[in-house]
């Protein structure tokens, strides 16, 4: 009975000792600090959207969980890119958020990135990425009260660039080839004017 006494002391005493290893174990990895992080670019402030400058962006070390996909990394080419929309300070800056490749694939293959001039500025104000329009085209001369017809319908708008001082707003619209022929074709001979429909889903 003693011996079976001095055996069961033993088994408590070591089990007491791997119970105390643990916990510290679970202690240390509690309080190390995480090491592991990926630098990216974000906004360095609130930025509006239209043409980056190499001030606009800075860096931050993000755990690599929290990284979105294609984010832009330290050395990208972004000075001068155009960033389709506004971001906030602090918001990582990725390859979609750029007019480019990256920006036109979400569009389907054959998509073009189509600026157009709108006649008037105040409704280009209204736009934002995103949003769907129909654009339409009027004569310069309105010589013969010739209607307005629809040249590009349903087509998505990728960026307002316009210059609020214009009286013209460039647009950036993801369209097919065709349709930025029909585009140009009409820019070239009168003005154009957009209605706004649903935003794509």
């Amino acid at each position: 009975m003693r011996a079976f006494r001095r055996l069961l002391g033993r088994y408590h005493r070591l089990a007491a000792t791997v119970v105390t290893a643990l916990a510290a174990t679970c202690a240390v990895v509690a309080l190390r600090p995480e090491t592991a992080s990926v630098t990216v670019l974000v906004a360095a402030r609130n930025l509006p959207g239209g043409v980056l400058a190499a001030r606009d962006l800075t860096t931050a070390a993000l755990r690599p969980e929290t990284v979105p996909d294609g984010a832009l990394r330290p050395g990208a080419p972004v000075a001068g890119k155009v960033m389709a929309g506004p971001a906030r300070r602090g918001e990582p800056i990725t390859d979609v958020r750029l007019l480019g490749p990256g920006l036109l694939a979400a569009h389907g293959p054959g998509t073009v990135a189509t600026p157009v001039r709108v006649a008037d500025s105040a409704a280009a104000r209204l736009l934002s990425p995103g949003d769907v329009v129909n654009v339409l085209a009027a004569s310069a001369s309105w010589e013969g009260a010739v209607p307005a017809r629809v040249v590009a319908e349903g087509v998505t708008v990728l960026a307002d660039l316009g210059d609020r001082s214009d009286r013209d707003a460039l647009v950036v619209l993801a369209t097919t080839a065709e349709q930025a022929v029909r585009l140009a074709s009409a820019q070239a001979g009168g003005h154009l004017s957009i209605t706004i429909g649903p935003r794509a889903r």
